[in-house]
């Protein structure tokens, strides 16, 4: 089954897989969001290192809906061949099915991305902070920059922030 398939064959092939009139699908990553097969007790995953986590962790999802054992088997290149991201999502993966405990790790691997920025990922334009182990600090940061603020009106910081703040908002600042 692939999503170019029209949505009439896809819930009819969907049907004799849950039907049981089909022992195995063979799927591309389609099936990732919206399959309830409570019988389907096996899934392998190729290439598993080329996937991100959160569509490995929704892929991981479609198994184990019934009452029977199941099991997600990711295959992947030889452990030494692969980069250190792809290394780290596996082994999470492994060490947790809890998503949000995928979330944050994933978060950690793929960086926080701008915050007032078009970048999604990669590490963000802190200088001495992360998101994701400050966020204390940050919060902290950030009432105190809120109790500040009515102080500040008028005054040439206030008149700088204002700017970067619409720059970045328009992708203007990096």
């Amino acid at each position: 089954m692939h999503g170019r398939l029209r949505p009439a064959a896809r819930r009819e092939i969907m049907a004799r897989f849950k039907e049981r009139e089909l022992d195995v699908l063979v799927a591309t990553t389609v099936i990732e969001v919206g399959v309830d097969v409570p019988n389907a007790t096996v899934m392998i995953v190729q290439e598993a290192d080329r996937f991100g986590l959160a569509q490995l962790h929704q892929l991981r999802g479609r198994v184990g809906r019934g009452a029977e054992q199941s099991y997600c088997l990711l295959v992947s290149r030889p452990k030494e061949e692969l980069t250190e991201p792809a290394q780290r999502r596996l082994e999470a993966l492994v060490q947790t099915s809890d998503g949000f405990e995928l979330a944050e790790i994933d978060l950690e691997i793929r960086g926080e991305g701008q915050l007032l920025g078009a970048r999604q990922s990669g590490f963000s334009d802190f200088r001495f902070t992360r998101l994701r182990t400050d966020r204390a600090l940050l919060e902290q940061a950030r009432r105190a920059a809120r109790e500040l603020a009515p102080t500040l009106a008028g005054s040439p910081l206030a008149d700088e922030l204002e700017q970067r703040y619409a720059e970045a908002e328009l992708g203007g600042l990096a």
